[in-house]
């Protein structure tokens, strides 16, 4: 085809050939899309803040997940040398499986990416939107809408189950090497929960994940104090200041907090306004303050 004609549906494109006329109407190549005129443009793009958000908030699910799994198969009520190791361990897989994903993605060989911004939910689902012209035979222009924010990920996980087989089994047989390696099989169960859920959700997940940090933040603080056998005020404040682990468990509730703050701020284009970061203790305070009204001893039995 000598001339550029618009195709049918709204993802399927044509392709320029070596001979200067255009391809049938079809899937865009990977790092390709379409533009208006139904031309196959390449991902030039830089990714937008609120896409680096985006894929540390997938990074971040898997790191806390892994330390949550340490925390539980250890039972340990401090923080002893042995699982400092193991958390140690967690947090380097992550950073490597996350350094060489974009080692990997083009241009190859960089920490940085280019991509095709999301514009619409609809671009993450285009397996969903091939066109049926005059309801006859169905143009399969599905492709990666969204280079390469949804791959990269499926990349990160491989790349993590990959780092942790390899990293893991050392650091466990040195320092803990019965309740240790149950780490590993929590994490060769999560991993693949995980790949599902962001292949069928991944979009979901993309323009909903500034809330579901709010939410999982707040509700992982509250059941954190809601564990203590003492709820008056005045020794939930002394164990939040005294005890270590405490101390690391409530900063980490507040930087994940901070951290959807100031990604539901960018998704709403919204400044963000160092005043915000100020209502990022308030869960814990409200807990505190008002857990003695809570106290079902107190509660009036008729």
């Amino acid at each position: 085809m000598n001339t550029l004609t618009r195709c049918p549906g709204i993802y399927c494109g044509r392709e320029l050939l070596p001979d200067g006329n255009w391809s049938e109407c079809g899937a865009c190549p990977r790092g390709f899309r379409v533009n208006a005129s139904s031309a196959c443009i390449p991902c030039d793009d830089a990714p937008m803040f609120y896409d680096w958000l985006y894929l540390g908030f997938m990074a971040l699910l898997v790191l806390v997940l892994h330390w949550f799994c340490i925390d539980k198969v250890s039972k340990r009520r401090n923080i002893p040398k042995e699982v400092i190791a193991l958390h140690l361990s967690a947090l380097l897989e992550v950073l490597l499986a996350s350094l060489i994903a974009l080692q990997l993605t083009d241009p190859i060989g960089t920490f940085t990416i280019k991509s095709c911004s999301a514009k619409r939910l609809s671009d993450w689902y285009t397996l969903l939107h091939n066109p049926n012209p005059n309801y006859e035979a169905t143009l399969h222009c599905t492709q990666e809408a969204v280079y390469p924010l949804y791959t990269i990920v499926f990349i990160f996980y491989a790349l993590g189950v990959i780092l942790m087989l390899l990293i893991r089994p050392l650091i466990v047989k040195k320092f803990l090497p019965k309740q240790g390696k149950l780490s590993i099989y929590a994490a060769l169960y999560f991993y693949p929960i995980l790949a599902l859920l962001h292949a069928i959700g991944g979009g979901l997940i993309y323009y909903s994940f500034p809330y579901i940090t709010i939410i999982l933040s707040i509700l992982s603080n509250a059941a954190h104090f809601a564990f203590k056998l003492n709820q008056r005020m005045k020794s939930l404040l002394l164990s939040s200041v005294s005890d270590i682990k405490n101390v690391i468990v409530i900063l980490g509730h507040w930087l994940l907090h901070a951290y959807g703050v100031i990604a539901i701020a960018t998704l709403r284009g919204i400044s963000i306004h160092p005043a915000m970061l100020a209502l990022v203790p308030l869960p814990a305070l409200f807990y505190i303050i008002t857990a003695r009204f809570t106290d079902p001893h107190k509660l009036n039995i008729e």
